[in-house]
C-alpha cells in the first residue's frame, strides 16, 4: 500500500510507553508498549507533528487532531474508524449507534471487532465507544487506559456525560 521506510519512534506518556509508525507521508499506527524501555528512535516531520499533538494532548491543551493517517484496514473497519473519527472531544457513543450509523443494527460485534483492530488508538478515538448501558468494554490497551482517557476528557472538556462511569474522581494508572 506504501512505499516509503516506515519510521518507529517510542514515547513516554501518562498511559505507558507508545510506539509510533510512520510513512514519510502518514502515521501507520500507534502501539501500546508493555515495556518502558524505549527502543526505537527513528524520526520525520509527520512523527515529530504527532509526538508534538500527543503530548498537548495529553497536557490537555489539544481536542482534535490534525495529521495525515493512513491505517490498514478492510473497507468495513475504514468505515467504522471513518465514523470513530467523528466522535468529539469528552463524548462518548455504543457500538450499537455506530452499528446504526453503518446501516446494520446487527453488526455490533463486528463493530467492536474493527474497533479492536484500530492501529491508532487515541487519535482515531476508539475509547470513545462503549457498551450499551455506557460499560467499558474493550479496549486493546486495556481498560485501565480506556478508562483513563476518558476520564481525562471529561477533565479538561467539562464534560458531565461521562461521571456515571467512574465510581471516583481519580484514577491512577500503573504501568
Amino acid at each position: 500500500m506504501f512505499e516509503n521506510k516506515v519510521y518507529k519512534h517510542d514515547i513516554d506518556s501518562p498511559i505507558g510507553s507508545l510506539r509510533i509508525s510512520a510513512s514519510d507521508s502518514a502515521i501507520l499506527s500507534i502501539n501500546f508498549l508493555d515495556s518502558h524501555e524505549l527502543t526505537f528512535s527513528d524520526i520525520n516531520p509527520i512523527i515529530e507533528k504527532c509526538k508534538d499533538q500527543l503530548d498537548k494532548y495529553f497536557d490537555g491543551g489539544l481536542k482534535e487532531f490534525d495529521l495525515s493517517l493512513a491505517p490498514e484496514g478492510s473497507d468495513f473497519q475504514i468505515n467504522v474508524w471513518n465514523l470513530v473519527s467523528e466522535v468529539s472531544y469528552g463524548e462518548t457513543v455504543s457500538y450499537e449507534t455506530i452499528a446504526l450509523q453503518i446501516g446494520d443494527k446487527n453488526s455490533v460485534r463486528a463493530v467492536g471487532n474493527a474497533n479492536g483492530k484500530n492501529p491508532i488508538p487515541i487519535i482515531i478515538p476508539c475509547h470513545r465507544i462503549v457498551g450499551k448501558n455506557n460499560d467499558l468494554t474493550g479496549y486493546a490497551g486495556g481498560l485501565n487506559r480506556k478508562q483513563w482517557l476518558l476520564s481525562h476528557e471529561k477533565f479538561f472538556s467539562g464534560s458531565e456525560k461521562q461521571l456515571s462511569f467512574f465510581e471516583e474522581d481519580k484514577i491512577e494508572f500503573n504501568v
